[in-house]
């Protein structure tokens, strides 16, 4: 009788989680997460160690981990990813102090809208990979291309999403600050922009995302150190073992950065 009731009692539990919008627990969500980085884990293994996939192509996880110690050991690889995060972090920030003010204006004034938004909206949709080669012949091989780079991808997609964060406050909230006194000059930073923060901070957060893709592609190209020309120096040697110690070192810093961010959002903006 009480394993039946411990067996509904397990039903209802995963019943009430599998509804919408419903919270878990902080040690569930852990559970969960590292339990699906070990199934991919498993797979990876299987797929590798049983000769179902050429080590040529993709290695074992024990190679990979050789691999890595030797970046780290031997060849100095902690200071490409220094040099890496730093370019991604320069060039995501400058795009950021522009896309920031920009884009809430945007999203709260309409004049500003039609005169910005459709410029903006066509510019996103360019390739920032293509324009690595203007930069080059416009700025050189140094470092201000690969800012530029950075620059071209995220600005616009962060000014259109940031638009979109502040236009999500509520209506009805400007309305009830108007009749309690509140200036038309003073509604952006006593409404709009408290309103909008949270949903702004994690635009910030997907598109830091993006600002890695695009500084590889400029490390690909024009560039002597850094994750990205170590990914391709060793794919001219057919290392893909490095290549995959590449790849994993940006998902790990990534998501390092991403619970960061998370983390800053629960703290600043706790009314969220």
């Amino acid at each position: 009788m009480s394993r039946n009731k411990k067996s509904v009692g397990v039903r209802e539990c995963l019943g009430d989680s599998f509804t919408p919008r419903t919270e878990i627990s902080g040690r569930s969500y852990i559970i969960l997460a590292v339990a699906m980085f070990g199934i991919v884990l498993a797979i990876w293994s299987i797929a590798t160690y049983s000769g179902m996939v050429n080590v040529l192509f993709v290695p074992t996880p024990g190679k990979t981990l050789q691999a890595a110690v030797k970046l780290f050991t031997q060849l100095d690889y902690i200071s490409d990813i220094r040099i890496t995060v730093i370019r991604v972090m320069v060039g995501f920030l400058i795009a950021a102090v522009i896309a920031l003010p920009l884009g809430v204006l945007v999203g709260t004034y309409r004049p500003l809208e039609a005169l910005i938004e459709p410029l903006t909206s066509f510019a996103r949709y360019l390739p920032a990979s293509a324009f690595v080669p203007l930069f080059i012949l416009w700025i050189g091989v140094g470092e201000g291309a690969k800012f530029a780079v950075i620059i071209v991808g995220s600005l616009p997609q962060l000014l259109l999403m940031v638009a979109v964060d502040t236009r999500k406050v509520q209506h009805d909230l400007i309305e009830v600050s108007y009749t309690l006194g509140v200036s038309k000059s003073s509604v952006l930073w006593k409404v709009i922009l408290p309103g909008s923060m949270p949903s702004i901070m994690d635009s910030l957060r997907m598109v830091l995302g993006w600002a890695w893709t695009y500084v590889v592609v400029a490390e690909l190209i024009g560039a002597s150190s850094g994750i990205g020309y170590m990914i391709i120096q060793s794919q001219r040697m057919l290392n893909t073992s490095n290549i995959f110690v590449g790849i994993l070192s940006i998902g790990v810093i990534g998501l390092v950065f991403d619970f960061v961010l998370k983390w800053l959002n629960r703290v600043l903006f706790r009314w969220n």
